[in-house]
């Protein structure tokens, strides 16, 4: 854990911190929690730039378009699964994701979401959160894991369930209290560390 301290403390003294710093407040700020979550259900096996671009082109039609042709429309801006996703979203949709938002939170808040929200596990949850404001939870995705078992901090898991899950984010808990981080700004600096990039 030591050395990964160490690559963690090196960037907290680059320009990369200024950026996530900015990120973390430009999460703070989203006004269209919707537009997000439907973000968050698009990268689940796909990537986070496609996913960014996608949001970006839909805009409204997240809101507005039918099933089948926002099911076309992410076809034709190149998403793997269109079906499946336009399902997820529309499904959404008539979730009162805004009510949970503002009557629970911590773990609780996080359960409901994974429950309600069909295409939502507890990655795609955790980045949701995340991605408007929340700072107590960890985005476990390969790159996360592959980082944290070459550190010699985990084995790698045969499937993330949600107890693996807990048990990991624990660990990252941990790492993040030691570098006096919360596990939002963690999670941005350890994808940095993977990808040479911060995105969202």
């Amino acid at each position: 854990m030591e050395a990964l301290l160490d690559q963690l403390n090196n960037l907290k003294t680059s320009e990369v911190k200024q950026v996530i710093n900015q990120k973390m407040q430009e999460f703070k700020q989203v006004n269209d929690v919707f537009s997000e979550l439907c973000f968050c259900l698009l990268t689940a096996n796909f990537n986070a730039i496609g996913g960014i671009k996608i949001q970006k082109e839909i805009g409204s039609g997240f809101v507005e378009l039918s099933q089948e042709d926002l099911a076309l429309e992410l076809k034709r801006l190149g998403h793997r699964f269109p079906n499946a996703r336009a399902n997820y979203i529309y499904n959404a949709r008539s979730v009162d994701v805004k009510g949970a938002l503002s009557d629970l939170n911590g773990q609780e808040l996080r359960n409901w979401l994974v429950k309600n929200v069909k295409g939502l596990g507890m990655k795609e949850a955790s980045h949701f959160l995340r991605n408007i404001g929340y700072e107590e939870f960890a985005i476990i995705d390969f790159h996360i894991v592959d980082l944290l078992v070459r550190e010699g901090l985990i084995e790698r898991p045969k499937t993330l369930t949600p107890k693996k899950y807990i048990e990991i984010e624990h660990i990252l808990f941990r790492i993040a209290r030691k570098a006096n981080l919360n596990l939002g700004e963690l999670d941005m600096y350890l994808w940095y560390l993977e990808t040479n990039k911060i995105l969202k």
